[in-house]
Formats: structure tokens, C-alpha cells, sequence
């Protein structure tokens, strides 16, 4: 396995990923095509591949009116290629890509809903503090919560 940047031909695999994961909504799926669609605004992302088949990605970009402070928008792994350590591969290459551009703070956001458990676990087991939660931010008992990392 290799996470590289990825490549304009790889916008199908990487919707395709997106739309495998169930926990995802119609909403959340469309903003990762917009996301891919407007590159050229600032958002990066990272591809990790097996062959020529694509396990995840990441799209990360830097956050508007800071200096040296990115966010993680997206990190999504194939449910048929969890465990593999794509997630983590894909986590890893993120922060040093965003060291490389003079990164200082990488922000996550995530959901405090049931369903978002094993993300919030994966991204505690990948050393990132929990730095706030905002009750009933997307909707009415669905918290916003946030995790840093800092280099």
C-alpha cells in the first residue's frame, strides 16, 4: 500500500469509497464531490492505494485566517479494506504533508453521535486530544467535537 496524492482520474474510486460508508449521508457525500470539485480552492487530497485499487483517501486544507493551522476534512476507508491499516497510513501521511507546508495545528471535527464512536476512537488511538465538544451543534443531540493535533 502506498498514500500518495491523488490523481484526477481518481475521483470515481474516491466517491465510490465515500458512497460504500453507511454512516455517511446523502448531504455529507455530496460536499466530498464539491470538495474534489474545487481543488483549486485549497483542498488536498491523499489517495491510499493498493495496486491500482484505491483502500481511502484524505482531503485536508488550510483553515482561513490562521497562520499554520489546517483542518482534516475528510478520512474515509473502504469498509471492505478496514483493518488493513489503510486509516492509519492515511492519517500519518496527512500530518506530514501538512508539516511540509509550514503546518503547526491540524483540526478534526467529527460527530458526537452513537454511530461516530469508532472514529472518535480511531483518531484518541492516533494521538489527537479531544479539545472541545459543542452540544447539539449539527442538530439537536448531535454534538460537534474536536480534536487537534499539534507539530
Amino acid at each position: 500500500m502506498i498514500v500518495e496524492p491523488a490523481k484526477p482520474e481518481d475521483r470515481q474510486d474516491i466517491l465510490a469509497v465515500t458512497a460504500n460508508i453507511d454512516i455517511f449521508t446523502d448531504e455529507e457525500k455530496d460536499t466530498v464531490r464539491e470538495l474534489w470539485d474545487e481543488q483549486e480552492k485549497g483542498y488536498h487530497f491523499l489517495v491510499a492505494r493498493d495496486g491500482e485499487r484505491i483502500l481511502g483517501y484524505s482531503c485536508f486544507g488550510e483553515r482561513a485566517l490562521t497562520e499554520g493551522t489546517y483542518d482534516l476534512f475528510w478520512i474515509a476507508v473502504d469498509p471492505s479494506a478496514r483493518r488493513l491499516g489503510a486509516g492509519k497510513a492515511l492519517m500519518r501521511a496527512t500530518e506530514s504533508e501538512v508539516q511540509k507546508r509550514g503546518g503547526r495545528l491540524l483540526v478534526v471535527e467529527t460527530s458526537g453521535l452513537d454511530k461516530y464512536e469508532s472514529t472518535r476512537t480511531f483518531y484518541d488511538a492516533a494521538g489527537y486530544e479531544k479539545e472541545a465538544v459543542i452540544r447539539d451543534f449539527y442538530k439537536p443531540g448531535d454534538d460537534l467535537v474536536i480534536f487537534t493535533m499539534h507539530f
